[in-house]
This record gives structure tokens, sequence and C-alpha cells, in this order.
């Protein structure tokens, strides 16, 4: 689940043309139209964590909006890895958009700076997602939503029901710490699969830590350590809720899982 806007310069575009992929204008405007479904990742020196998780939510999305068959959608992933760098931090993102005509693109942007805490302001709007479980139609939206977050010196906007329950920031997913328990919001909230959420989850079950899936208000979370989770800044511990009195708990977890999380990249294989 991560995504901001592409940093300026340094961006390559691919448009996917009769079975391969081809370098194109990405100022253009056909490699503007509205994103149907996307996926991004963090690229190191040619390693990334868990892509084949980030590959099964794109194919799974792309079977789901239905306008490409899957041995497209596979041929086209693997030659996106293609275009991958071999050196430096970029993050890169595969598109599908669905109009006319259907395109297949891959965008390889530098790595916007990462931070390894994090800002969060509560929003006091509604839920502005259309399809909160597919990534990719409501990015500009959140996008606006988080920039209203930095004008209120926030880094991130955190989305709640009608009701005022958690269910994630505009471009992470939220975890939080209750005693010896990690929490996650319910699956049978509109949230998004992340990558890294899953990852997470799945560490804290081989080490025997109990995980609740819950639906809890936000003011559940006063003096608990909460984390904002993506693949591009992998966990980030809220140091402070903005809008609001609550006070963050101390991250007393946070560094030993950041440092087991920096670990799990492995090279990509094209």
């Amino acid at each position: 689940m991560s995504d901001v806007g592409p940093p300026p310069g340094g961006d390559r575009l691919f448009l996917w043309r009769d079975g391969s992929l081809l370098p194109a204008d990405p100022t253009a405007p056909t490699a503007r139209t509205r994103l149907s479904l996307a996926d991004s990742w963090l690229l190191s020196d040619g390693r990334v964590r868990r892509i084949d998780l980030h590959r099964q939510r794109f194919l799974r999305g792309c079977a789901e909006v239905g306008s490409v068959s899957q041995e497209t959608a596979a041929a086209f992933w693997q030659a996106a890895l293609g275009t991958l760098p071999r050196a430096g931090d970029w993050f890169p993102r595969v598109e599908l958009s669905a109009g006319e005509p259907v395109e297949l693109r891959v965008r390889v942007r530098p790595s916007p700076a990462r931070s390894g805490t994090v800002s969060v302001w509560v929003s006091d709007t509604a839920d502005p997602r259309t399809a909160a479980h597919l990534k990719g139609p409501d990015l500009d939206a959140l996008g606006a939503l988080r920039g209203r977050a930095v004008e209120r010196g926030a880094q991130e906007a955190l989305l709640t029901t009608e009701s005022g329950v958690v269910l994630e920031a505009g471009f992470a997913s939220v975890l939080w710490w209750d005693g010896d328990r990690l929490c996650v919001p319910s699956p049978e909230l509109p949230v998004l699969g992340g990558v890294t959420t899953a990852v997470i989850q799945e560490r804290a079950a081989r080490l025997g830590v109990p995980i609740g899936r819950r639906q809890v208000p936000v003011e559940e979370l006063e003096g608990k350590e909460v984390w904002l989770v993506n693949a591009l800044h992998g966990i980030r511990p809220v140091r402070s809720w903005v809008g609001t009195s609550m006070r963050p708990g101390p991250a007393h977890r946070a560094p030993a899982w950041q440092k087991w999380l920096a670990g799990e990249s492995t090279e990509v294989r094209r």
C-alpha cells in the first residue's frame, strides 16, 4: 500500500504494445489517463521486499477489473521487471487504465525521501475512496487528502468510518499494539490488503505473537504504540496525532521490527 506522486525529473515510462514494453514520454496525455489499478514498491540496488506478494495483488486486481487477460497481465509484469535498474533507490509503479484504449504501463521513478517515524492528522472529512480494496482508482483523492494533512503539519492522514472506526492511512496500513497483541483493522472493514502488513503478520505468526483483527474507534489508539506501514517507508511508529488531544504511546517494539524488515529484501529475478 504505498504511493506518493512521482518526484520531479528522472522518471521513465514504458507502454505495453503488442507483447512488449516500449519507451514513452511520461508527460504525454495518454500517460496520465485515470488509473484503474496500480502497484508500487521500493527498489534498492536491485532488491525488493516480497515482490511475489505485489505480483499476486496486481494480477488479482487485473482479474477483478477484467480488461486484460491473466496471461497478458502476467507477461506484462515479467516484462516490467526487466525495466528495473540494478543500482540506486527507486519507486517503480505498474499501472492499468481500463478505459479506451486499455493501457498497461510501468513508471520507473526515483524513490522519494523516507522517514522512520510519522506524524498523523486524524481526518475530519468523509472517506474519499470509491474502491477501497483496489489500489489505483483513488490515488488522486488520497493525494489531495494527504496534502491537507501536510498543510496541518502532519505527513499522513488517518481514514475512519463515519462512526470513527480506524481504517487505514491515505498511503499506509495501520497496525497497533494492545499489550502483547498485534492488532490490525478487521478484514470486514473497507481496507486495502497491504503487502507490508501481510509480511509483518507472517512474522508475528512465526513468533507466536497473537494477532487481533478489530474494529476500534480512534480514541482507543490513545497511548498505544501505533505503526503506519507500507512498501516505501516500511514501519513508521506514530510520533504525534495532529488535530486531537491523543498522546502517542512509546515505540518500544518498532526498532527491532524495523531492523528485521530492512533485511527482508531479495534480488529481483527478471
